[in-house]
């Protein structure tokens, strides 16, 4: 590296373009006889300044006021040559001024760590998660244009306001139709996307300090929807005459006997229909969400649907399991089913999974995690979300607790006789 033999810096002042009777302070920075000059926007009477001491000449408070800041810059602009010198960046009086004026690289801005994430993230998340990622950006973007009036911050401007005034605009957002646009848990995946990226931020060492530091994320707690046995039995004995809504039918009660999501039984084909080692057939699979393997038995009322669609796959030549429509239309046609049904619930696909969790596995004894292993979740904290304690259930275990105690205090009534 470049040893350095001189560094200076100097105010100094040229005449006004405005006025001829004023002058236009300016700051010079010399490194090794090469010069870089900042115009400091400030501006005095040619009989104020001081040559000698390229101070501000005069005692006034307005006087004193600028030869202050004259002295701030003069101490930011050494404690930005100290920053190069500890980066061991080459020390240059354009890499100085550069610095000062949050122009380096060192000055990285919000713009700038939204796409290294999310360029660097296209291999690893995936397409529904990315497009998430880009709505976050949308909203980042409209509120720093709207709000702020500019089109991108520093990432040192970051801080604890700048994330309260984001999610005060994301909770008044509204769409074209002037309807609020997100919910509470909706600003809070925003925020939480922003936060992942600015902890990266962090990581890369764009960023000294993490402004989420003392905010925290509110999520509000939901019941998740799901049927009950009742009403999945509805379903199961209403049939319909129009083949779109028999078929998604079908695949939705496949769904709610399998925990299959959509996009896990779209992909299914043939060949992971699996004999296993109890005579049963099997699926073998993999998520696509979190890439876990899974292997779910089939239970009769899966495999009978698998039967029914078997003629229909042979006749397209396809291997794909089941014939489904997109996951729009299938949950249009779902609401259809459900009105027809009369179930007053808002139904989509991912309710069949709720449904197998809840309905099917826990209300019918099976252990939460055996429910979580054909889930194919990593956790089972993620289980627990699906997990309810349903009354049919707890009566039933109340009742069991009741027998316990009559036969306890019918052998007591023996013993005592």
């Amino acid at each position: 590296m470049q040893t350095i033999n001189t560094f200076a810096i100097m105010f100094f002042v040229r005449k006004s373009r405005d006025d001829v009777n004023n002058l236009d302070i300016y700051a010079r920075i010399t490194v090794n006889q090469k010069r870089s000059e900042i115009s400091l926007k400030r501006t005095i009477p040619v009989c104020n300044w001081d040559p000698s001491k390229h101070k501000v000449r005069g005692q006034t408070p307005e006087i004193r006021t600028l030869n202050r800041y004259l002295d701030h810059v003069y101490s930011q602009l050494l404690d930005c040559h100290r920053q190069l010198l500890e980066e061991h960046i080459m020390v240059t009086s354009r890499a100085i001024k550069a610095r000062y004026l949050g122009e380096d690289e060192h000055q990285k801005t919000l713009k700038e760590i939204i796409t290294y994430h999310n360029t660097s993230m296209i291999a690893v998340l995936k397409h529904g998660t990315l497009k998430n990622y880009y709505t976050t950006e949308r909203y980042l973007n409209t509120f720093m244009l709207s709000k702020m009036n500019v089109d991108d911050v520093y990432l040192k401007q970051l801080n604890y306001r700048f994330i309260c005034d984001f999610e005060q605009f994301l909770r008044s957002y509204r769409n074209v139709k002037d309807v609020l646009s997100l919910t509470n848990n909706g600003v809070m995946k925003h925020l939480e996307r922003l936060k992942k990226m600015v902890t990266l931020a962090v990581k890369l060492e764009w960023l000294d300090k993490d402004p989420f530091q003392k905010f925290q994320l509110k999520f509000v707690k939901y019941d998740r929807q799901y049927l009950t046995e009742r009403e999945l039995d509805l379903i199961e004995n209403t049939y319909f005459n129009q083949e779109r809504l028999e078929r998604v039918k079908d695949i939705f009660l496949f769904s709610c006997y399998t925990g299959l999501s959509y996009i896990d039984v779209k992909n299914l084909t043939v060949h992971q229909i699996v004999l296993g080692i109890d005579g049963r057939h099997w699926i073998h699979t993999k998520r696509v969400k979190t890439n876990e393997l899974v292997k779910v038995p089939l239970l009769p009322k899966a495999y009978e649907i698998v039967k029914k669609y078997k003629t229909q796959l042979k006749i397209t030549s396809s291997k794909k399991l089941l014939p489904l429509y997109s996951n729009q239309r299938t949950n249009r046609y779902l609401k259809e089913i459900a009105k027809a049904c009369e179930i007053h619930k808002n139904i989509s696909f991912h309710v069949a999974r709720h449904t197998f969790a809840t309905t099917v596995m826990l209300s019918n004894g099976v252990p939460i995690e055996t429910v979580s292993k054909l889930l194919g979740h990593t956790k089972l904290t993620t289980t627990q979300i699906y997990a309810r304690v349903i009354e049919t259930k707890i009566s039933e275990d109340m009742d069991n607790l009741l027998k316990r105690f009559e036969t306890k205090n019918q052998k007591e009534r023996q013993t005592n006789f």
